[in-house]
């Protein structure tokens, strides 16, 4: 079962569905108390697990947020229903882009890229657990911007939860064949739309079955 919300935040009923919703189906009864929160570039971009809005409304006086960008993609949940709504109450920038933790599909990394171009700054990214896609997003950023590809592999880190021998492990092996295959002779942008082959990668990479059997059943992660 992936959501039991129905859509609505309009009613008593709804709103509390919605949040039976967030904290059981979705797990955020564990990110209540676990915020994987990071600071990327210090007053650009910021990181964590899918926030609730009450910490979103603190992560924005904080940080001066003028944005927020969900690499879950619209998951029409309880959890993305409760945190559009505060985005939308404080005013920000939200922004959907769906980024797989499992497979790099080259349209949606393409889009991140210009999500990035065309956010308002400061910005906070985040997925359900903040570890594999917010790390990748934070680490295609680090790259748009200067940083070199072990800057990029540091967002990607045990410390936040990314296990690099899961399937997730994909998303630091294209920042290792950019490092192999353009960097310092091509932008990854550039390299993205022009070189990288996202078929090749998937073919190439093979994950270690137990450490994806945890990620995937013991974390639940998506």
């Amino acid at each position: 079962m992936d959501t039991i919300f129905r859509g609505e935040l309009s009613t008593a009923s709804g709103r509390l569905l919605a949040w039976v919703d967030s904290l059981l189906i979705d797990h955020g009864i564990f990110r209540l108390f676990w915020t994987n929160a990071a600071v990327v570039v210090p007053g650009r971009l910021y990181r964590c697990n899918h926030p609730t809005p009450a910490r979103l409304a603190r992560y924005t006086r904080r940080w001066g947020l003028r944005s927020v960008i969900n690499l879950r993609g619209g998951a029409a949940n309880g959890s993305e229903a409760l945190v559009h709504e505060m985005a939308d109450r404080l005013g920000l920038c939200c922004i959907d882009v769906p980024i797989s933790s499992r497979r790099a599909r080259k349209a949606n990394l393409l889009a991140l890229c210009e999500a990035f171009a065309r956010v308002p700054e400061p910005a906070l990214i985040y997925c359900k657990s903040g570890a594999d896609r917010t790390g990748f997003a934070a680490g295609v950023f680090l790259l748009l911007n200067g940083a070199g590809t072990k800057e990029a592999l540091a967002q990607l880190s045990w410390r936040f939860g990314h296990f690099r021998g899961s399937q997730t492990g994909i998303l630091d092996r294209l920042f290792l064949r950019y490092a192999a295959e353009a960097e310092g002779r091509k932008p990854f942008a550039e390299w993205l739309r022009e070189d990288f082959d996202e078929t090749a990668l998937a073919q190439d990479f093979v994950p270690k079955k137990l450490i994806s059997l945890i990620g995937d059943y013991l974390l639940a992660r998506e």
